[in-house]
């Protein structure tokens, strides 16, 4: 992307946040538009056959991105956000009642926060945390601890928004599925950098975003094992999920389509299987070294300047690293640090990034983070660290 930001070459750092689109993804949306343009599933025209064609292709390249069993498995939904709401809804009506629990981490997004406090709301049920040790990790013991005979999910990010750090989902899923609970993975931050795989890893759900892995905006997916979803009752209604429609009452469609109610985004489908096309040309292996190495340098680089705090340093991360600067004892608060690196042209993210009780539990009112995605590089980096300098030399 070559673009200047007030003046300077743009070294964009902000990748958890969201991707930039390859060009693959770009001539996807063009071409989607201008040669197949049409509802799908209700048209026996040309037109509509071609985009219902394509949007099942889609489906069918989501479940081998992530080694599904089957297509029916995958549900397209807007986003993460969109993905665990609808799951927090279907799977509250079905299997929540008053006294239950369920399980998240001091890590999570707002995204795997609010839609379950929502739900224990509704159902008078409990929601509780896993705590963090000093070191920011998962307390492994005092999760075991939580697990009980009310406890009827488990929902968790596979890779910490704000941290980067990757937390240990197997051994979660391990535990908890000893005594018969269910797992959620929020896989937001995860998908884009690193192969999942859900039957390797045995989880029960799966939400990410299209967006973060260098698809469009709007488009994500819930990937649910099929003896969970036929039994999930839908979250909205409308046209698409249903069979029949009397007076007397509603019959459901068969999977996934009783969970996508309403015309689908059968654009962002198409072009969400050309960004996965685009990682998968790069390969796995590529991706996972690229980016674990220029993660270490950044870090490598940041430790060895005078009054940065990086938060849960030396951990294996997965291309993210929140860090804040210092004066003596003093905080440099992370928006000033931000303005000042925007100025010189380059993005970061500053701020809670929606993980309020994660930002808590460290004691700052927010932190920096920078992110990165498969175009960056060490002069990224180098670029990013120099201005980092200067700004430190204006707010000190």
């Amino acid at each position: 992307m070559n673009q200047q930001v007030h003046g300077r070459e743009l070294v964009y750092l902000d990748n958890a946040a969201t991707s930039q689109k390859p060009q693959q993804v770009l001539d996807a949306i063009v071409e989607a538009y201008t040669t197949w343009n049409s509802n799908i599933h209700r048209g026996v025209h040309h037109l509509s056959q071609v985009a219902t064609l394509h949007h099942e292709e889609a489906r069918k390249a989501v479940a081998a991105f992530i080694g599904a069993r089957s297509s029916d498995e995958i549900i397209f939904t807007k986003g993460t956000t969109d993905s665990l709401n609808a799951l927090a809804f279907s799977f509250g009506e079905a299997f929540i009642h008053e006294g239950d629990e369920i399980i998240v981490s001091g890590l999570e997004h707002h995204s795997n926060i609010v839609p379950w406090q929502m739900l224990c709301e509704r159902k008078k049920a409990v929601l509780k945390p896993i705590p963090l040790k000093d070191d920011l990790s998962l307390n492994i013991e005092a999760f075991k601890s939580l697990l009980n005979e009310r406890t009827k999910l488990v929902s968790v990010a596979h890779v910490s928004n704000v941290l980067g750090t990757i937390q240990p989902i197997e051994e979660i899923i391990r535990l908890a599925h000893e005594k018969g609970i269910p797992v959620c993975i929020d896989g937001a931050q995860s998908v884009p950098h690193m192969r999942v795989d859900v039957q390797a890893l045995d989880c029960d759900f799966l939400a990410f975003s299209g967006h973060k892995l260098y698809g469009p905006t709007g488009i994500g997916v819930l990937y649910g094992k099929r003896e969970w979803l036929d039994k999930l009752p839908p979250h909205e209604g409308g046209g698409e999920m249903i069979n029949h429609v009397r007076w007397s009452g509603t019959t459901y469609n068969e999977l996934p389509y009783k969970f996508e109610a309403g015309t689908p985004n059968f654009v962002g489908s198409y072009a969400l299987q050309k960004a996965m096309e685009y990682m998968q040309s790069i390969g796995w292996e590529a991706i996972e070294v690229h980016e674990k190495e220029l993660t270490t340098y950044c870090e490598q680089q940041l430790s060895a300047i005078e009054g940065i705090r990086i938060y849960a340093a030396n951990q294996p991360k997965a291309g993210v690293i929140s860090f804040n600067l210092y004066n003596g004892e003093d905080l440099i608060h992370p928006f000033d640090t931000g303005t000042l690196l925007d100025q010189q042209g380059v993005a970061v993210r500053t701020g809670h990034h929606c993980a309020e009780p994660l930002i808590d539990a460290i004691g700052v009112p927010g932190t920096v983070r920078v992110s990165f995605g498969l175009y960056n590089d060490k002069n990224d980096v180098d670029a990013f660290i120099a201005a980092l300098q200067r700004a430190q030399n204006i707010l000190m």
